[in-house]
């Protein structure tokens, strides 16, 4: 079947890569779309490290192929949205509903690939870059039939790491003010969460002055091409500011610009060894600066909430997708998103 392995070097486009037969516990879905997020794009440029080779991908959708003993809440047919959370559903931050924090979500990766007898590790266990893919029973969650597989992908990264951010971590309420620091893919989702949860003023910051339509269609209210404007709209600072870029200079700014009682929420992956520093006396008016991973989320829960909100015209996914790509296109589709021509460009097969 085909898949886009990176080997350390490349990441390139196979069709002779094999994976194993479904177990208990497992689900084995075909996939249909994915889409490119940035993280995929770290793992080739060496930002994010992760063993060699890889089938990249981690966005994905699709139609349940099998099930495997054990397995009762999805069934043969039926779509999903497939999450990156492999985490255990026993212990005790699962018990807690932070399936985010549990360990076993974040360890060493599986291997339900081969290529030439070789085994090939599974990205973020998922590696939705793949005509079909295995996952632990509780990262597909089934989605109605009429949502379409190119957005519903969005949701399983994207949609759960950008909304996710405001609903579940920040907690943005109703007349808050928000600034939200790089309009990309996760960036439009902290937009529009930031307008389901009814912040009144939501400020977009992005260099790039062809993003400010989208960002207005997300919700934005302002959009600015720096942060220097901000302090002309929000005089005494921000309730809540969202970093998704990943630049250290940012999280700086991100935490500059906020009011008393104000949350930094760090979305951007800076490399693994970045460094940044702030103004400690700067706190101590009750400031906070947090960090998310994956919004925070409980896949089960929130991906069913974020498809219902799609289908009462609530949450924008159509709009997220700028271009689709048949797989055997992948390097045009790494060279759009690189240059910042897509909010999201999706993978079919």
């Amino acid at each position: 079947m085909r898949g886009v392995i990176f080997d350390g070097k490349q990441a390139q486009v196979a069709d002779d890569l094999e994976i194993r037969d479904v177990g208990p516990g497992e689900v084995q879905v075909a996939i249909s779309a994915a889409g490119l997020c940035h993280s995929d794009l770290s793992v080739v440029d060496g930002t994010i490290p992760f063993p060699v080779p890889v089938v990249l991908g981690h966005e994905g959708a699709g139609v349940v192929e099998a099930v495997g003993a054990g397995v009762t809440h999805v069934r043969t047919g039926d779509h999903v949205s497939l999450s990156t959370l492999a985490n255990c559903g026993a212990c005790a931050e699962c018990d807690r509903g932070r399936p985010t924090m549990c360990r076993k979500a974040i360890g060493r990766p599986g291997q339900p690939f081969t290529r030439d007898g070789r085994p090939v590790y599974q990205f973020a266990s998922n590696s939705a870059f793949a005509e079909r893919t295995l996952v632990k029973a509780v990262q597909a969650v089934r989605i109605p039939e009429d949502i379409p597989l190119s957005s519903a992908a969005l949701i399983g990264c994207g949609v759960l790491t950008g909304v996710g951010a405001v609903l579940n971590r920040a907690r943005v309420d109703h007349g808050d003010s928000v600034v939200v620091i790089g309009t990309g893919g996760i960036g439009l989702n902290v937009i529009q969460g930031a307008r389901i949860a009814g912040a009144s003023t939501i400020v977009a910051v992005d260099a790039n002055p062809a993003k400010e339509a989208t960002a207005r269609q997300f919700g934005a209210t302002h959009f600015l091409t720096s942060t220097e404007g901000t302090r002309d709209i929000l005089p005494t600072g921000a309730d809540h500011a969202f970093e998704c870029v990943g630049r250290v200079e940012l999280i700086r700014q991100a935490i500059d610009l906020l009011d008393r009682h104000g949350q930094a929420v760090l979305l951007g992956v800076p490399p693994a060894t970045a460094e940044a520093s702030f103004l400690v006396s700067s706190m101590y008016l009750d400031k906070s600066i947090l960090g998310c991973r994956y919004g925070s989320s409980r896949p089960q829960r929130d991906i069913a909430l974020y498809a219902q909100l799609y289908r009462e015209g609530r949450l924008l996914l159509d709009e997220l997708v700028t271009a689709t790509y048949p797989v055997e296109d992948f390097e045009k589709a790494k060279a759009d998103a690189e240059a910042g021509r897509v909010a999201r460009g999706v993978l079919t097969f």
